[in-house]
């Protein structure tokens, strides 16, 4: 007999993982949303354990996404608004100005959902240190009982 060698777990693919960012769902299994409120998080998903936030300052690189699309945004409204003459100079400031103030207050969620969606895909969880860390809450937990 040949021994088959263990299988690493499959991993939803990229359009799966970013059309379950798009509408707020757990990357993992996609049953749960991320969001209980309009700013607050789930701590993990109810239906497969997946947790949203895996360490201090793990959620920071949502920023990233954030100002990437808001920069490319008042960029291409910049660009084309400009060449469009359609408002003025001091217009066109309020106006992206205005526009590079709120959309990321709006975009927020939909950051840290990619954030998430994006981790998932590279870095699947639990990795070998979480599952560590784990295998030794939950050893404390049983000898605790």
């Amino acid at each position: 007999m040949v021994a088959t060698p263990p299988t690493e777990p499959t991993r939803p693919a990229l359009g799966i993982l970013l059309r379950r960012a798009l509408r707020l769902k757990c990357p993992a299994c996609g049953e749960h949303k991320i969001f209980r409120s309009l700013l607050t998080m789930e701590d993990a998903c109810p239906a497969c354990g997946r947790n949203f936030d895996r360490a201090p300052g793990y959620l920071l690189g949502s920023i990233y996404f954030n100002y990437g699309v808001t920069a490319m945004l008042v960029v291409i409204l910049f660009f084309s608004l400009f060449f469009s003459k359609t408002l003025t100079g001091n217009q066109l400031l309020w106006v992206l100005s205005g526009f590079g103030l709120l959309f990321p207050l709006w975009f927020f969620r939909y950051a840290r959902a990619l954030w998430i969606a994006f981790d998932e895909r590279w870095d699947p969880w639990p990795n070998e240190e979480e599952q560590r860390r784990l295998a030794s809450s939950n050893g404390r937990a049983a000898r605790s009982e």
